[in-house]
């Protein structure tokens, strides 16, 4: 089929899964609300369409924690995201360093840390949830150190899991779910071959220490509702803040006092995400929430945000709402399961010319010159 957009990615993506990891990746907590708000919230921000600026010479280049990044774009973390393609991770994050973007790995990943260092081409970031075991917090950070990772992501908006009702009638949970996952593989042949059969192992590699070698999909939904913290406070940011010496960036914000708690404990940056729509049905959108945050902190860290972003003119519409980069979730897991590496590069090539032309469009040649001033 013809790729020209997300969309495009998602339908090759829906065609090639099996049910339980399309619905994984597709849906969000209980009646889907804030999922498709951030979606449609961000697709209704307005521009003022500029002429005859000299757009001639356009870059995207842009610096963000002390790393100069192609565009203001990295790939967000996506639990499990190796189910999605052969040792998913990895040819993901070789795409992204190869765009020159970063890759950040999520904690509940198929591909440990070492895999993805070694065999990817260059540094990423790293995701941390908020663990009870404390002693394992430590070493999944000294971990993370040791693996060269630039950044630590930390996602604070979890503290129990989100009810997904897709899951439960997809098979990702619920009555006999591991049969319904292999009845469903038997029908989607491609994916079972390259994942199924190929793809091993399916164990969650940065957990292995704690699952055990032979852990798989069942241990992955059951250590989520078992490990998760609720008793997190302010206090244990302050922890990771002192046990963490490079960039910290607390995903998860909602929030302007939230923000400020975050600058007040010496993060260096926050995203503003409402975990994909995927937690608390109901709340604001991504774009909605975001110019509050970033004029209540935007010269006190670096403000970076997600949800709902599809293509380059969202992003373009996320840095005018008062972003300095965005991270992306879904458009990249689509592309990563429609194409692996190869779908990952064309994502972010066709992001790169939407977010070219949308500066065009609106009189801007820099990162830096897009703001409120874009917006109709």
């Amino acid at each position: 089929m013809i790729i020209s957009s997300t969309t495009d990615f998602r339908e090759a993506a829906r065609r090639r899964l099996p049910r339980f990891l399309f619905d994984y990746a597709d849906g969000g907590a209980y009646a889907e609300e804030t999922l498709r708000r951030n979606v449609a919230d961000l697709a209704g921000i307005a521009l003022r369409q500029r002429v005859l600026r000299d757009v001639a010479d356009i870059t995207l280049q842009t610096t963000l924690f002390g790393q100069t990044m192609a565009m203001p774009v990295a790939l967000g973390p996506v639990g499990i995201s190796g189910m999605f393609r052969r040792r998913g991770e990895v040819q993901a994050a070789r795409a992204a360093n190869k765009a020159g973007l970063p890759f950040c790995l999520s904690t509940v990943s198929i591909c440990s840390m070492a895999e993805v260092a070694g065999n990817s081409g260059g540094p990423h970031w790293f995701q941390l949830y908020v663990i009870r075991d404390r002693g394992f917090m430590r070493e999944l950070l000294a971990t993370a150190r040791e693996q060269g990772a630039k950044a630590l992501v930390f996602t604070v908006d979890m503290p129990v899991p989100g009810a997904r009702y897709r899951d439960a009638h997809s098979g990702m949970s619920g009555p006999h779910a591991p049969l319904r996952r292999v009845v469903q593989a038997m029908f989607k042949p491609g994916w079972a071959w390259d994942v199924g059969m190929n793809g091993r192992p399916h164990r969650l590699g940065n957990l292995a220490p704690v699952l055990g070698a032979k852990s798989g999909m069942n241990d992955y939904m059951g250590w989520l509702g078992a490990n998760f913290d609720p008793s997190i406070g302010w206090a244990d940011l302050d922890w990771i803040r002192q046990g963490w010496d490079g960039p910290l960036i607390i995903k998860g914000i909602l929030d302007p006092d939230d923000a400020r708690a975050a600058a007040d404990i010496g993060a260096d940056g926050i995203v503003v995400s409402n975990h994909g729509g995927r937690q608390l049905d109901g709340v604001l959108s991504s774009a909605w929430a975001l110019p509050a945050i970033a004029e209540a902190v935007g010269d006190r860290l670096t403000v970076l945000a997600d949800g709902g972003v599809r293509s380059g003119l969202d992003v373009v519409r996320m840095l005018a709402l008062g972003a300095r980069g965005v991270l992306l979730g879904r458009a990249w897991l689509y592309a990563l399961a429609a194409g692996g590496e190869a779908g990952v590069a064309q994502l972010l090539d066709l992001m790169a010319r939407e977010m070219r032309v949308a500066m065009a469009l609106t009189g801007v040649r820099k990162i830096t010159e897009i703001d409120r001033s874009i917006l109709a």
